[in-house]
C-alpha cells in the first residue's frame, strides 16, 4: 500500500514539474519526490505489509 501511494506522489510531482505549475514551498514537485521516496523506502523496509516477521510454533 506505501508503495502505490509512492507512486501517486511521484506522479502528482511529475505533473507539477512538466507542467511548471508554481506551487507554494510545501507542495513544490521536489518535496512531494522526497515523500514518494519516503513512502517508497518504509515499504521496501516492510513497514505496514501486515506480515510478521517471527513466526509462532
Amino acid at each position: 500500500m506505501l508503495g502505490i501511494a509512492a507512486a501517486v506522489l511521484f506522479v502528482i510531482a511529475f505533473l507539477i514539474n512538466a507542467a511548471d505549475i508554481t506551487t507554494n514551498d510545501v507542495l513544490s514537485s521536489v518535496n512531494l519526490m522526497l515523500l514518494g521516496l519516503t513512502l517508497l523506502a518504509l515499504h521496501v523496509a516492510g513497514v505496514g505489509s501486515g506480515r510478521r516477521t517471527s513466526r509462532r510454533r
